[in-house]
């Protein structure tokens, strides 16, 4: 009776509760359920709005190293697969201000605490349905399903109170509140989570006996009989001292129904059959019961908190981080204390999260009928990285996410291009200089007045006469189009080719030229960058001078 006691205590658990996966499904393996609210987004203002997420990333993702930033962004979530929603820019300032609202809700630690507990209930369904479709019995699969429904219903209804306890003032929240209200109110969700409490409370009452004798087990109602399994543990406690950890079968390890298992479990359901029947029509009726309200905003919702967490780590290396004003004008676009996120990410990893960052913030500002910042001044000066940071900004602000600076009023674009350096493709047949005038000639096919190019060291493998040729050529075209730009160069004479360039000067140390500040200053360039060839002969003259026989 002893032996068997014990066994019955781990049937009935496997019973009333079968343990968890060690694996979930995507969102995508979730079916949701047909009668359910529609759904409301969370990312979107309207149901008509940009929608088509992209399948691939820009090309400028590489350029402008926002590949690394999102790679870390979303890095842990794989499983509610956010890229396409940080590849996909919007271009509708009201759409973003939704956006950005939401945002500044889920920075409100009740509004951050009801999210998160409901995005841990949702995960615990997926590892319950993940369970189920691992399980081979039957009656192993049903009562899974059960799990499943109970951490669905479970997770409405936290959801509902816990939102109305936060208060949410956007209206994406709002909206969801409103909706999430209706569904928790229809037949439907009553029926689904009124059913599934019943039968977890009517498995949890079962309880039998086993009568195990000789190789042969026998299944009964249990008739109150004393449960030895307190004094059978105590008689073999001593057989367990100096063991470093138990050995012991817990339900809760996942590791399933073997074969005796099942047999006993299907004699306990010809002991129970009306409540095992029960499971089986509940099984059955709803098959699939995750209302698309509720798993289009679990996995929406992940695109927030992942951005969130990932600038949380700036703050608090004391980096500033601001949203955004948003602009459809060109004429008066700024940032104060902005800085490359990949850069700063990295710099993060190097000191372990510990900070504070050395990274030399920069400002930037463009009024009246300026639109060219020309940047200049010698390499690894950090003219570059500027021009990275300018792009990143330019498509973040599109996704409604909070930015590096302090403040920041910015223009929103309907495309965003880059043009950075890249290495001769053999294959192609073409030489650098031609790669350059084709990939630039794409660019202004496809760009209108509405676009930002960020443009890095172009027509670098030609003549300093036919590079300052060419790149006045596009420079005009951009200014046409009253484009916004970044041209990084070292053409200093691209600086001055209107009044509508600006002059950013990559700044070194006065009393030592060689060493960089990483500071962009705006002043019309000065001719350091040759005159640091010059002091260290390297010029097109002194090379002469020195290969002359």
């Amino acid at each position: 009776m002893d032996g068997a006691r014990a066994e019955e205590s781990r049937i009935r658990e496997l019973v009333a509760k079968l343990g968890d996966s060690p694996s979930a499904p995507s969102l995508s393996d979730v079916e949701p359920a047909a009668s359910s609210a529609p759904p409301v987004s969370v990312l979107y203002r309207r149901p008509d709005e940009e929608r088509h997420e992209r399948g691939t990333a820009p090309d400028f993702f590489g350029d402008l190293h926002l590949d690394r930033i999102v790679a870390a962004a979303v890095a842990g979530r794989e499983e509610y697969d956010l890229l396409p929603f940080f590849q996909t820019a919007l271009t509708d300032p009201e759409a973003i201000s939704y956006r950005q609202e939401v945002m500044r809700d889920l920075e409100k630690p009740e509004t951050r605490v009801a999210i998160d507990a409901f995005a841990d209930q949702m995960r615990l369904m997926r590892k319950h349905l993940a369970s189920e479709a691992k399980a081979y019995y039957v009656r192993e699969k049903q009562r899974w399903h059960l799990a499943a429904a109970e951490s669905f219903t479970e997770a409405t209804q936290l959801l509902a109170r816990d939102l109305a306890a936060a208060r949410p003032s956007s209206a994406g929240l709002r909206n969801l509140q409103a909706a999430l209200d209706r569904y928790l109110a229809s037949e439907a969700f009553r029926d689904l989570a009124t059913e599934a409490r019943r039968l977890a409370g009517q498995l949890a009452e079962i309880r039998f006996s086993l009568l195990i004798h000789e190789g042969s087990v026998r299944v009964r109602l249990f008739e109150g009989e004393t449960d030895y399994s307190a004094a059978v543990e105590d008689t073999f406690r001593k057989f367990a001292e100096g063991m470093t950890s138990e050995l012991r079968l817990d339900p809760d390890d996942g590791f399933g129904l073997n074969h005796v298992d099942a047999e006993i479990l299907s004699r306990v359901a010809l002991l129970n059959a009306e409540v095992l029947d029960a499971l089986a029509r509940f099984s059955e009726c709803w098959r699939t019961f995750v209302a698309p309200l509720l798993a289009q905003f679990d996995r929406e919702v992940q695109f927030y908190l992942a951005w969130l967490d990932f600038i949380g780590r700036f703050r608090q290396a004391g980096l500033p981080i601001c949203y955004p004003q948003l602009t459809t004008e060109r004429s008066d676009v700024s940032c104060r204390e902005t800085y490359d996120l990949a850069l700063a990410d990295q710099l993060l990893r190097e000191t372990g999260s510990r900070g504070p960052v050395s990274i030399v913030p920069n400002d930037f500002a463009l009024h009246g009928p300026e639109r060219v910042l020309v940047v200049t001044g010698p390499n690894q000066g950090g003219k570059t990285t500027f021009a990275r940071t300018f792009g990143q900004l330019h498509h973040l602000v599109r996704l409604g996410c909070p930015l590096a600076g302090r403040e920041a009023r910015l223009f929103v674009c309907d495309a965003l291009f880059t043009h950075f350096e890249k290495e001769e493709d053999v294959a192609s047949l073409q030489g650098k200089l031609e790669d350059d005038l084709v990939r630039v000639k794409a660019i202004l096919d496809r760009a209108t007045p509405d676009s930002v190019v960020v443009m890095n060291e172009i027509f670098s493998s030609t003549t300093v006469e036919d590079a300052l040729f060419l790149a006045r050529q596009v420079l005009a075209s951009i200014l046409d189009f009253d484009l916004l730009c970044v041209c990084v160069t070292f053409l200093d004479e691209l600086s001055t080719l209107n009044d509508r360039t600006v002059s950013l000067v990559a700044a070194v140390d006065p009393q030592a030229p060689a060493s960089r500040t990483y500071k962009l200053e705006r002043r019309p360039a000065n001719g350091l960058a040759y005159a640091l060839a010059e002091k260290h002969r390297l010029t097109y003259e002194q090379f002469k001078e020195r290969i002359r026989p």
